[in-house]
């Protein structure tokens, strides 16, 4: 049986399942030629939580854009302390930034929306293929509520740019108030910007604060509209016809 078919075997039965029984099945089946994706946001710091107390060898690997905030190093390495576990760092081609850079200056990202791609796809999408290279699955942290382009996601499901390869997102059905009530209950380690109304974290360039009220994704490639807010590590999944994102405008903007 081909491995997408397995994902779609098995969603129904895992869709109904905790995210800590979805983890757990990901890697009874999959270890160690699964990876979870993590950039140490929230989300991200509660599912290496439940990884590492399922196996601490469980492997996780992160892109180093070249600009991220310093928060986001300081969050990566208590993690990396707390939990004893080994963070798979994967950068962009050296020559690709070069070049980008050279030609196009340091915020090209700024002026158009391929221009942003094209910058995303150097720093993040090029890396990203090369870490999942020889995975049987990945493991992400992303939520239905997070986003327009992300209400219809699966707990499990095939990755449709990537033919073979199973996608697990154990805590799709979560909200925001219980990512936060996961952190405080077990005292996981977060970005403390998070404290400074950063709901989402990507670059540094590329990221600001929310004001009270906005949107959870509105402080990430702020001058795009809702729905272009994805970098093209994650396939959109837009929410259905009938339904509105639960949850945005009291989403944890102000992470306190």
């Amino acid at each position: 049986m081909e491995r997408n078919e397995v994902a779609e075997d098995a969603f129904k039965d895992l869709e109904a399942k905790s995210a800590q029984e979805v983890l757990a099945w990901a890697l009874e089946r999959y270890h160690p030629r699964l990876a979870f994706a993590s950039s140490f946001g929230a989300e991200d710091v509660v599912v290496i939580d439940m990884l590492a107390r399922i196996r601490t060898d469980a492997r996780i690997f992160t892109l180093d854009t070249g600009r991220l905030h310093e928060e986001t190093y300081e969050v990566m390495e208590a993690i990396r302390k707390r939990y004893g576990v080994t963070i798979e760092s994967y950068f962009p081609e050296r020559a690709a930034v070069e070049t980008l850079e050279r030609e196009k200056g340091l915020y090209s990202f700024r002026e158009s929306i391929a221009n942003r791609k094209e910058c995303c796809t150097i720093r993040k999408v090029e890396p990203l293929n090369r870490a999942l290279s020889g995975l049987d699955a990945w493991v992400s942290g992303l939520r239905r509520d997070q986003a327009v382009t992300r209400g219809t996601l699966a707990k499990i499901e095939p990755d449709a740019p990537r033919p073979g390869l199973t996608k697990i997102n154990p805590i799709a059905d979560w909200s925001v108030d219980q990512v936060w009530a996961y952190i405080k209950e077990n005292d996981v380690p977060y970005n403390k910007l998070h404290d400074r109304n950063f709901p989402s974290i990507g670059c540094s360039p590329c990221t600001r604060p929310v004001a009270a009220g906005e949107d959870i994704r509105a402080g990430r490639w702020w001058w795009e509209l809702p729905e272009q807010k994805e970098c093209g590590l994650h396939v959109n999944h837009p929410a259905r016809a009938a339904e509105s994102r639960p949850g945005a405008n009291d989403d944890k903007a102000a992470a306190s």
